[in-house]
């Protein structure tokens, strides 16, 4: 594996403990101690916290970086971007996802909502590493409908910045979610372009919503 594949690697596996909870805002990200978590050297790990750093998610304090959450202003920022962006992908995903494709994706929300939501061992409800993949893999797949690499890069890293708002913290959205995720489907299995964009639409904005409402409820964001 060539280093930079090392780096993608140990990116990714970072970027699961956060969604997973294993890392939490203001946590260290020390190089040493994750490069012995993850069996690799020290120098993709480096790479990788960088890669952090710039995507948003963690910050220099002191002589660590850590795990930051963002501000109020900031989130807000990101799901503005988002309903520029991902409505378009949804309504040319309406006309040029394959059917398969398709019948993939809704098969696999099924099987989200089957198995419900996960649960620790006080039986309060977490985000997992299997939904993260789904919906990372819904929200990809239709920016990529768009046709602009530049829009699957921007949105990607735009979901990264609001990734530690896990169902620990918003419960109630796991079976809204995924039921959002379905009327979006819908739409594009109709081949209504307009009926796909207004679906991701309100998903963006209800995530939005909960996010905000509950930070402002609990005062937890900066």
């Amino acid at each position: 594996m060539i280093p930079g594949k090392r780096a993608q690697t140990a990116h990714r596996q970072i970027i699961n403990m956060i969604l997973a909870g294993h890392l939490r805002p203001g946590d260290a990200l020390q190089e040493t101690k994750l490069a012995e978590r993850l069996g690799m050297s020290r120098t993709p790990v480096r790479e990788a916290v960088r890669r952090i750093e710039s995507e948003g998610l963690a910050e220099q304090k002191g002589r660590f970086l850590k795990v930051r959450r963002p501000t109020l202003d900031e989130i807000a920022e990101v799901f503005e971007l988002r309903l520029a962006l991902e409505p378009c992908g949804a309504a040319a995903a309406a006309t040029t996802l394959p059917r398969q494709r398709v019948i993939d994706m809704e098969a696999r929300i099924d099987g989200l909502i089957a198995r419900g939501p996960v649960t620790d061992e006080t039986g309060s409800a977490h985000e997992d590493v299997e939904h993260w993949d789904a919906d990372d893999a819904f929200h990809g797949t239709l920016a990529q409908a768009s046709g602009n690499r530049a829009i699957v890069q921007v949105v990607r890293t735009l979901r990264r910045r609001t990734c530690m708002f896990d169902h620990a913290q918003l419960p109630e959205r796991f079976a809204l979610g995924v039921r959002e995720h379905l009327a979006v489907i819908d739409a594009i299995h109709r081949a209504d372009t307009d009926g796909a964009a207004a679906a991701m639409r309100r998903h963006i904005e209800n995530a939005r919503d909960a996010i905000l409402s509950r930070l402002h409820d609990t005062g937890s964001a900066p």
